[in-house]
């Protein structure tokens, strides 16, 4: 059958009242079933601390450290430090005990050019004449620093560590009654991207229209949000397009049915669903860790903090990954910095309470379309990876044909793309723009949509993967070189899975049973 276009940028042409369709396949479970679980362990305690990980796979690979785009990566390095020889220091100073208010230091050699100290005032001047020079430089008792000319603490990635001034004046509002994102003026936030925005030409065409369309496409977001009664149909064709950042803690409820349509039913629905979040918080603690599942437990301080290092979050393996995207979103309603570098423990009570309900109730209705993803024995994952390799034989049969006569199995790599929703792969940032168009695509989309996703993510390596053997092409798979990728690089992506769910999802026969 002929395949439907994908809709152009920004994809104008999508018919928001597309679903998908089941696939009416037998059950395919390998007799020997993946184990999500199976990452090696001590036997002690190591709670909450880096450990490199391993999985197990139905063919032994070689392991490379994991790609650096995610913020969820498996495996940790790290440096070690020597001691530079004596002769690298610098030179030593001299420093005599101080007088009159000043202290004298003898410099042992170096640059004359930064041994003077000038001083503007009379004053200064004056007292300085009193004292007896013995040295090189002086040095005075200067005013302590300014608070505000102090240099903010740096992040691991060098970018000044947010504090409580990042975080925004209104967030009890926006606790309150999540409409007031739509009606407040959007902020640029202090990140890479924003710097890079300032240091283009303001007069270039180019920026001005392109800040037009987004201007635009706002406007448009906030109309349909803003209605007493939101049209499903019109936010799904707005969102397929990427939902405007500071809008997305509204929208992303509403597409995944947790917020209420009608305005007037928001307001309560959220308070009582949060109460009833912090009442399951409570009850399942209420004996502390020992009124819980022990072997569960040991195994989320293990994998949490290997595969999520300073985000407390809280499981099958992999869940804690699905969640990241819904705290992310959230927590930037509530700041004005990146959000990956914020401490969230810094953020008032009632503000932290309302992001962990939004993201675990965000996340249980996104699970129940995968539900079978995360059960025993991952019956979803396995059926979606195989017919994963049956649409790749349609898709590219050269590129299929060169992985089966290098004995690469699907399983060895397509596991974790979907246990994991690519979210090892790519960016939390290139997630969370795929995560608009799958939310837009309707509940099915992440067990559905995703697989054609993944085919066309697999086949844009295509040429690569045809001139590696097996053991490069499985080193390749396991550190895909996606660190560059922006919102551009997803589009693509996100079209061409299009083509091939437009052309295949309803041609059932071609594929084997």
């Amino acid at each position: 059958m002929a395949a439907r276009p994908p809709p152009a940028r920004p994809h104008i042409g999508i018919n928001p009242a597309n679903r998908f369709s089941s696939y009416s396949v037998a059950e395919w479970v390998d007799d020997d079933a993946w184990d999500s679980g199976s990452d090696s362990e001590s036997p002690t305690k190591t709670a909450w601390k880096r450990q490199a990980s391993t999985s197990t796979a139905p063919k032994a690979v070689p392991r490379t450290a994991q790609n650096n785009s995610s913020s969820s990566t498996l495996a940790s390095s790290y440096t070690h430090l020597h001691a530079p020889s004596p002769s690298s220091y610098p030179p030593k100073f001299e420093v005599q005990p101080p007088r009159n208010g000043w202290t004298i230091v003898n410099k042992q050699g170096g640059n004359r050019r930064n041994s003077e100290v000038h001083h503007d005032t009379e004053s200064i001047q004056e007292e300085a004449a009193d004292v007896e020079l013995e040295g090189d430089m002086v040095v005075g008792e200067l005013d302590p620093e300014d608070p505000e000319d102090v240099a903010a603490p740096l992040t691991v990635s060098g970018k000044p560590k947010p504090d409580k001034s990042a975080i925004r004046e209104d967030v009890d509002e926006i606790v309150n009654d999540p409409l007031h994102l739509a009606r407040r003026s959007p902020k640029r936030r202090r990140s890479s991207r924003s710097q890079y925005d300032s240091s283009v030409h303001e007069g270039s065409e180019k920026l001005i229209r392109e800040r037009s369309i987004k201007s635009n496409r706002r406007d448009k977001f906030i109309q349909c949000i803003i209605h007493d009664d939101v049209d499903m149909a019109q936010l799904r064709k707005l969102a397929w397009n990427g939902v405007p950042s500071d809008l997305r803690a509204v929208a992303w409820p509403l597409l995944l049915g947790y917020l209420p349509l009608p305005a007037s039913s928001r307001a309560p629905t959220l308070v009582r669903k949060r109460q009833e979040y912090l009442s399951l918080v409570e009850l399942a603690f209420a004996r502390n860790r020992e009124g819980l599942d022990q072997q569960i437990w040991h195994q989320i301080e293990i994998d949490v903090p290997r595969t999520r290092p300073g985000v407390k979050l809280g499981y099958v393996q992999g869940i804690n990954d699905l969640v990241t995207p819904f705290f992310q979103v959230f927590l930037s309603a509530y700041i004005d910095s990146d959000p990956e570098e914020f401490d969230p423990s810094l953020l008032p009570e009632n503000v932290l309470n309302a992001i962990e309900a939004d993201s675990f109730w965000c996340l249980s209705r996104l699970l129940d379309g995968i539900q079978d993803n995360y059960i025993a024995t991952q019956p979803g994952i396995h059926r979606s990876v195989k017919r994963m390799a049956e649409l790749v034989a349609r898709i590219d049969p050269p590129l299929s044909a060169h992985l089966e006569s290098e004995n690469v199995e699907f399983m060895q790599f397509a596991f974790r793309w979907m246990n994991c929703l690519l979210m090892r792969e790519i960016s939390v940032e290139n997630t969370i723009r795929m995560w608009d168009t799958y939310l837009a695509e309707g509940p099915d989309a992440f067990s559905q949509f995703h697989l054609y996703v993944c085919s066309a993510f697999l086949v844009k390596w295509s040429k690569k993967l045809r001139e590696m053997d097996f053991q490069g092409i499985i080193m390749f798979l396991q550190s895909l070189p996606t660190q560059g990728w922006g919102d551009h690089e997803i589009e693509l992506l996100l079209s061409e899975a299009f083509v091939h769910y437009s052309t295949w999802h309803n041609a059932q026969s071609h594929f084997g049973k």
